[in-house]
């Protein structure tokens, strides 16, 4: 599939995008390094060649494994990661505890003060290894930094060359409307999943009407969109899926149960489940592409495949109504 541009911006994604947050280990049980890097050049080898990662990621880690892979590979590759949530800094708003990757406790808060974004975006070409990211985005809203702030010195980073297009993610309406007054906005990244179509009863309209690309991150909702994940499936220490509401039990049957009706489209085009929930996902009117994550190059590889077919109108239909029940029960 060809790559699609993203909102009003010279930037152009490929449908499917490798997510990197899983390796950096941190909130996914760790990583593997070689397997991480194998995964991101298998997946740029594939199609897929956009990377998203974010400096909270490992706490920088992320973004060292993506720089190594990318090197040399620096021409084939749309790069996008994240500011504004520090785990070194005692500024900005909603204190969250958390462990770093060696187990050591971390208070990681949202930070989009002006100079953070800037000494942030420092700190990333360096691991990056690179002179410009195609794609910087703000991690999360920082309710103690006027949005106008915020995006003023996105727009600085740009003008400096340091970024090619200016991105938010987890950003309500409100706040793109804020943001979008003091910048061109590229894109917007939300979670968005058979499961989880929160944004569709709003935000994905506001973004349509203003030429924002929709960059949607867990389409397959941490695996469980999969199929592989059974009943009796367990998680290692320091996996977030152990406690997510998603996967009680009674959660992955009713999921296991939509898949089975999902199965002959996914024969039909002799794709995986995996494959067929991220091409629903992208193809949905307003979505420019989907963050996919892989901690080996077959997962990767295996990713990049849903671009390798066009699923009818019909079939998305049929897809999406076969997780109407399930999503609602899910999220109630």
């Amino acid at each position: 599939m060809e790559a699609r541009q993203l909102g009003s911006s010279d930037v152009k994604v490929s449908p499917v995008i490798f997510g990197a947050w899983a390796i950096g280990g941190w909130m996914w049980g760790g990583a593997e390094e070689r397997d991480s890097i194998a995964a991101i050049q298998a997946s740029i080898d594939a199609g897929a060649s956009t990377i998203d990662t974010a400096a909270v990621y490992g706490m920088g880690y992320s973004e060292e494994l993506v720089g190594r892979a990318i090197k040399g590979r620096r021409e084939k590759v749309v790069l996008a990661t994240k500011c504004g949530m520090r785990w070194n800094s005692n500024e900005g708003s909603d204190p969250w505890e958390q462990k770093d990757n060696q187990g050591n406790p971390i208070t990681i808060r949202r930070n989009a003060r002006p100079d953070s974004i800037a000494y942030e975006c420092e700190q990333s070409l360096k691991r990056l290894g690179v002179d410009v990211i195609d794609l910087y985005q703000i991690h999360w809203p920082d309710t103690t930094t006027p949005v106008e702030q915020s995006m003023a010195a996105m727009v600085k980073l740009k003008e400096q060359g340091k970024i090619r297009a200016i991105g938010v993610s987890n950003y309500n309406v409100d706040w793109l409307k804020g943001a979008v007054k003091s910048a061109p906005l590229a894109s917007l990244q939300p979670p968005y999943s058979l499961i989880q179509r929160k944004i569709e009863s709003g935000i994905l309209q506001y973004c349509r009407q203003n030429n924002i690309g929709v960059i949607v991150y867990s389409p397959l909702e941490r695996g469980l969109l999969t199929g592989k994940v059974t009943p009796e499936r367990q998680f290692p220490p320091g996996d977030h899926r152990a406690t997510h509401k998603y996967f009680t039990v009674e959660n992955r049957k009713r999921v296991l149960a939509a898949l089975e009706k999902v199965k002959p489209i996914a024969e039909k085009h002799k794709a995986s489940l995996a494959q067929v929930a991220i091409n629903w996902t992208f193809s949905e009117p307003g979505i420019t592409a989907a963050l996919v994550g892989a901690r080996n190059a077959e997962q990767a590889t295996h990713n990049a495949g849903a671009m390798s077919f066009i699923l009818s109108g019909d079939e998305r239909m049929t897809i999406r109504r076969a997780f109407d029940e399930p999503a609602k029960v899910m999220n109630s």
